[in-house]
């Protein structure tokens, strides 16, 4: 297995950085983490900071050396996230519980699985081409869904921000998982906050990712996104990785790749079987996991407005705290 990769995040106009990426990897398993603690609630860093530990901790136990149901290794990390959140809540007797969105990719025999909360995305890349990305769960996604609203403004409709799904609301969340994709040498996965999304085109991400490598690319990004926003930018984040398969950089040869990229070039097929390696905070496997959930149904209008209507509701109670 191998694959480059490259994650920065910058704080932006915010007083707060509350995002939060990562990765873990295995001889034969990869997991890529991000989530975006949502503004405007108390503590947002750390239910971020909470859910990437979470779902990492669990996935070094689980991949020996690579997860055996990965949808359903997914579904029952993110819910073990919601629940050490609610915790984390009760533990530090906090006015109210922490939020966050979050999207995870998990890659073993060359399959991408990938599950996801709220409006934090992921985009699966190959040939200058957009093969695949997460739908947000957001007001303005389900209007759009119905033909009430058009998908240009999905940057612009005031619904844009109403988000009906996360880790740390009062009802469990509902994770969206995909199939498994089947990953080719350069393929691309990128992963970040709406940060980034939101202030660039998908049709700019996909040119800038193309024409560099993901250790160059990645700051570019981020670079662009801020200048577009400009002094009021919300909190920007990427990771970005770059399959290679097993025989790229064979074919490349080292030589042709700068220090600085071949630096971001991991191999893992001489690591031991019980290796892991992770560049997420390492923190103790929960006591009891969630119990796994039934598989999630769509989402209707009731449940939509009172999702919406209860995050809502939240931020205005942290609002008056924090004056």
């Amino acid at each position: 297995m191998q694959f480059s990769v490259y994650q920065e995040s910058h704080i932006g106009g915010r007083k707060v950085n509350q995002d939060r990426m990562g990765y873990s990897f295995t001889r034969d398993a990869l997991l890529l983490v991000l989530a975006d603690g949502m503004g405007g609630h108390l503590r947002g860093e750390i239910a971020a900071t909470v859910a990437l530990q979470t779902v990492s901790a669990l996935f070094q136990q689980q991949a020996a050396p690579y997860v055996k149901k990965p949808q359903r290794f997914l579904e029952e990390a993110f819910l073990a996230a919601h629940h050490d959140i609610h915790r984390y809540r009760h533990e530090h007797n906090l006015p109210e519980t922490p939020r966050t969105t979050i999207v995870a990719c998990l890659i073993q025999h060359n399959t991408a699985t990938w599950a996801h909360c709220g409006d934090s995305r992921l985009y699966w890349m190959r040939d200058g081409q957009i093969l695949a990305r997460t739908r947000d769960h957001s007001h303005v996604e389900s209007l759009i869904a119905k033909g009430l609203a058009q998908p240009s403004e999905r940057a612009t409709h005031p619904d844009r921000n109403k988000l009906y799904n996360c880790l740390g609301a009062d009802s469990l969340p509902k994770v969206e998982i995909s199939g498994g994709a089947g990953m080719l040498p350069g393929d691309l996965m990128l992963l970040c906050s709406d940060g980034l999304w939101s202030m660039l085109p998908d049709d700019e991400l996909v040119r800038r990712l193309r024409s560099q490598t993901v250790v160059r690319a990645v700051p570019d990004l981020l670079q662009a996104a801020l200048g577009a926003a400009g002094s009021a930018s919300d909190n920007v984040t990427a990771l970005a990785i770059m399959w290679q398969g097993s025989s790229m950089i064979d074919s490349m040869g080292a030589s042709t790749l700068a220090a600085a990229e071949l630096s971001t070039v991991i191999s893992t097929e001489a690591l031991p079987q019980d290796l892991h390696s992770t560049t997420i905070n390492s923190a103790p496997v929960p006591e009891q996991a969630a119990a796994p959930a039934t598989e999630a149904d769509a989402f209707d209008d009731d449940e939509i407005e009172k999702a919406i209507a209860e995050i809502r509701g939240a931020i205005e109670k942290s609002s008056q705290v924090l004056k």
